[in-house]
C-alpha cells in the first residue's frame, strides 16, 4: 500500500507541473491567434492513447508513456517532428508566420509558468507555516556530527559560529545548501579557541552515498528514559521510564551521543550501565546486541527551544519568493560542479523513481506541496537549457533569428531538433538506469 502511495503522489505531483507547463504555451499560442493541434499529459507514442477529445480544432488527451507532455503547434518543428505541414505556404495562423518576439512568448510560456506556480507555493507554504528555527545561541552544548560531519572533521560539542566568515545566526544555516553544496569554510569553537574545517567541494558526492544519515544535529543532554520497547535488551537489563543514564561501565555519559557511543563501541560485550532511579543509584547489566539497538527512547533537555516566526500574506511572499528562485541558483550550482568535475553526474542526478521516494509512503500534504514547489522551479531551470527539444533551444533560436534579422532554416531546425531529441533520450536512458541501479543498491 506504501509504494502505491509513493507512486499515487508522484504521478499527482508531476501531473499538476506538466499540465500547468503546457497551458503556459498553449495559452501564449491561442493568445496570438496560433492554431494548437493537440494537448497531451504524456506521450501518445505511435499513436496509442488511453483518453481523447476533441474541442475546437484542439485535441486534448492522455498518452501512455508518462515522460513529459506536450502540445503541438501548428507550423512549428518540435519533438513530433512532423514537417508535412511545413512543405505548403505559411498560413496566418502558424507559429512560423508570427513575429519573432510572439514566438519567443510561446517558447517562455511553460517555463514562466512553472516559476509562477513555484513562487506561489512557496509563498503560501511560508504564509501557512510561517519559519521555524533555533538561534545558535541557543546550541549551548554546540552540535554533533554524523559520520558525514566527522568526515570533514568536525567532532561533538564543536559550536559553529561563521560560515566563510559571516557569523551564524540560525541553525538552519549549517543544513543549507550554501554548506551542503561544499567549497565553504565553517569557523568552529572548540576547547576554548577557534578553527577553520573545509568542507569539501565534493561534499555531494558522500551525501548521495549516505542518504538517510545525517551531517549534523543539535547536541542534547540526556536526562531520562521516556520509553522502554517490552521484550528489548533494555527490558530484559531492568531499564524502566524515568531512569536517568550516568555512566556506562564507569564512564560519565553527560550527552546522549557520548551514550549512544560506548553503546556501539560495546557491541556483543558486557557492559554496567549506571542510572539514578528514585534519587538512588542502580546498576543495571546486559549485553549490547549486534545491532547496538537496546530499545529505549529518551528526553532531551529543553535548553534547545525552537522559535517561529509567523508573516502576513504580504510579507511572506518575498520570502516565498527567495525560496523559489534558491532552487533555481542551487540546480545552476549543482550542473556547474558537475562540469568542473567536482561531483559526479551519477550522484547528483536522479529521476521519477528518485523523485517518487522524496514522496514518501505515507500522504504529507506540507511536503507533498513543498516538492511540488521545488520541482516546479526546477522542471522551469531544466527546460531552459540551450538544448534543441528542449525550450531553451528554442529560445536560443529565436533569440538569433532577431539578432540576425533573418530565421535559421527549416532543414537547420530539423537537424538540431533531432541531435536534441537524442541528447535527451540518452539523459533519460542515464536518469532512469540510475535511478533502478541506485534502488537496488
Amino acid at each position: 500500500m506504501g509504494v502505491l502511495i509513493m507512486v499515487g503522489q508522484v504521478i499527482l505531483g508531476l501531473s499538476i507541473l506538466i499540465v500547468l507547463h503546457e497551458l503556459g504555451h498553449f495559452l501564449a499560442a491561442r493568445a496570438f491567434g496560433i492554431k494548437v493541434e493537440k494537448f497531451y499529459l504524456f506521450f501518445d507514442a505511435w499513436g496509442v492513447k488511453l483518453f481523447k477529445f476533441n474541442y475546437k480544432g484542439c485535441e486534448y488527451g492522455i498518452g501512455w508513456l508518462p515522460l513529459g507532455g506536450y502540445v503541438k503547434i501548428a507550423g512549428m518543428i518540435d519533438e513530433s517532428m512532423d514537417t508535412e505541414q511545413l512543405k505548403g505556404e505559411p498560413q496566418p495562423w502558424e507559429f512560423r508566420s508570427k513575429p519573432a518576439w510572439q514566438r519567443l512568448i510561446v517558447m517562455l510560456g511553460g517555463i514562466i509558468v512553472n516559476i509562477v506556480v513555484g513562487i506561489l507555493v512557496f509563498w503560501m507554504l511560508t504564509f501557512k507555516m510561517g519559519n521555524t528555527d533555533v538561534k545558535m545561541d541557543q546550541m549551548v552544548n554546540g552540535i554533533v556530527p554524523g559520520s558525514i560531519g566527522e568526515s570533514i572533521g568536525l567532532k561533538a560539542g564543536d559550536k559553529v559560529i561563521a560560515i566563510d566568515g559571516h557569523r551564524v545566526e540560525n541553525y538552519s544555516e549549517l543544513l543549507g545548501s550554501k554548506v551542503l553544496m561544499g567549497g565553504v569554510s565553517l569557523t568552529v569553537e572548540r576547547d576554548g579557541g577557534t578553527t577553520e574545517i573545509k568542507v569539501p567541494a565534493d561534499l555531494l558526492n558522500t551525501l548521495s552515498d549516505k542518504k538517510g544519515e545525517k551531517f549534523i544535529e543539535p547536541r542534547f543532554k540526556t536526562t531520562s528514559i521516556a520509553q522502554v520497547a517490552p521484550g528489548s535488551v533494555a527490558s530484559k537489563m531492568g531499564f524502566t521510564k524515568g531512569d536517568s543514564i550516568v555512566a556506562l561501565n564507569d564512564t560519565p555519559v553527560p550527552f546522549f551521543d557520548q551514550f549512544r557511543t560506548l553503546v556501539k563501541a560495546n557491541i556483543n560485550k558486557p557492559v554496567v550501565i549506571k542510572v539514578i532511579r528514585a534519587g538512588a543509584e542502580v546498576s543495571l547489566k546486559g549485553n549490547v546486541p549486534a545491532d547496538a539497538m537496546l530499545g529505549i527512547s529518551v528526553n532531551h533537555d529543553n535548553s534547545i527551544k525552537s522559535f517561529t516566526t509567523n508573516y502576513t500574506l504580504m510579507e511572506a511572499f518575498p520570502i516565498g519568493a527567495k525560496k523559489a528562485f534558491t532552487v533555481i541558483t542551487d540546480n545552476a550550482k549543482g550542473f556547474g560542479k558537475i562540469f568542473k568535475g567536482e561531483v559526479r553526474a551519477d550522484k547528483a542526478l536522479s529521476g521519477p523513481i528518485g523523485i517518487a521516494t522524496l514522496f514518501g509512503t505515507e500522504v504529507d500534504w506540507i511536503r507533498f506541496w513543498s516538492l511540488v514547489g521545488m520541482l516546479s522551479m526546477a522542471l522551469a531551470f531544466m527546460n531552459l537549457l540551450p538544448i534543441p527539444a528542449l525550450d531553451g533551444g528554442h529560445v536560443v533560436f529565436l533569440l538569433i533569428e532577431m539578432i540576425q534579422g533573418k530565421p535559421l532554416s527549416e532543414k537547420f531546425l530539423e537537424k538540431a531538433q533531432m541531435v536534441g531529441f537524442f541528447i535527451l533520450l540518452g539523459l533519460m536512458v542515464f536518469i532512469f538506469g540510475n535511478d533502478i541501479f541506485k534502488l537496488f543498491k
